[in-house]
């Protein structure tokens, strides 16, 4: 099958240079009204890849979100905003990026063309077969993420991948590949745009259909979440006190006394 690189086609506007502010806008915002549509033709793909995400963390697994750049850097706040919405612990979905945490800020050069790094980064958390890997990459070529998959394919660790290019090399090394076709982007070649969004959108979906399949939820409430600032208590407070009908000050005490919701909820009922 031929490969060709959407992401990097031509955009279908030119001379931006030239545009007001309101139409740059306008045009951005056409274009960014694709993406769900594009998201939803993946659905089954995402489906998949879930259901293997949740089987491997029922049985005391961990998923690993690899990736370079912008595609990196995602896989980590996805990563880092399951502990405070979830309550779950820092090691069970972990973001990897090239080059390391300098590279949330900064480009490292070179760092995605390593054929070996990857491998060895997920080596360091020590993965074995019972974990999950999701290799993050809008153009589907990152030699570091492709790579790395290729070794947990060998090592028989479940392999999966977001990429935005069809029938990309990515996409043939994973063994539960989600392609989402954006096609070309507004400013041509700018991947954190539209492939971006898809990539956040798809993370979106991985994570929270996970954890609630975990039962990290509780109706549609985040009743394990962690408290961690005082909008975190209000809502938590909220909760209680809806859920128990009682007032404020008392959800509040059970709040202090209970940790977090769900156990607030849990020993009241006790």
């Amino acid at each position: 099958m031929t490969f060709i690189k959407t992401t990097e086609q031509d955009s279908k506007y030119n001379h931006l240079e030239k545009m007001s502010v309101t139409e740059l806008l306008s045009n951005i915002n056409n274009e960014d009204k694709t993406v769900p549509l594009a998201v939803e033709k993946a659905l089954p793909q995402i489906e998949a890849l879930t259901v293997q995400i949740v089987n491997k963390l029922q049985n005391g697994g961990r998923l690993f979100y690899l990736g370079a750049g912008t595609s990196g850097r995602l896989g980590v706040v996805d990563a880092s905003e399951c502990p405070p919405t979830f309550g779950v612990s820092p090691q069970l979905v972990v973001g990897i990026i090239a080059g390391g945490d300098i590279a949330i800020r900064n480009a490292v050069e070179f760092a995605e063309d390593s054929t070996n790094q990857g491998w060895l980064d997920l080596q360091a958390h020590n993965i074995t077969n019972k974990d999950a890997v999701v290799g993050i990459a809008a153009s589907g070529t990152t030699p570091y993420v492709i790579s790395a998959l290729e070794e947990c394919n060998k090592n028989n660790i479940i392999t999966g991948c977001i990429a935005c290019n069809k029938n990309s090399p990515l996409g043939q090394v994973a063994k539960f590949p989600i392609e989402v076709i954006v096609g070309p982007e507004f400013v041509t070649g700018s991947s954190r745009m539209k492939a971006g969004t898809a990539q956040k959108l798809v993370l979106n979906m991985l994570s929270t259909a996970t954890m609630i399949q975990l039962g990290k939820i509780k109706g549609n409430k985040m009743v394990d979440m962690q408290l961690s600032n005082n909008k975190l208590v209000e809502r938590g407070q909220i909760m209680l006190a809806k859920e128990l009908n009682i007032d404020q000050q008392k959800a509040s005490e059970l709040l202090i006394k209970f940790g977090n919701v769900r156990n607030a909820i849990k020993n009241y009922k006790k």
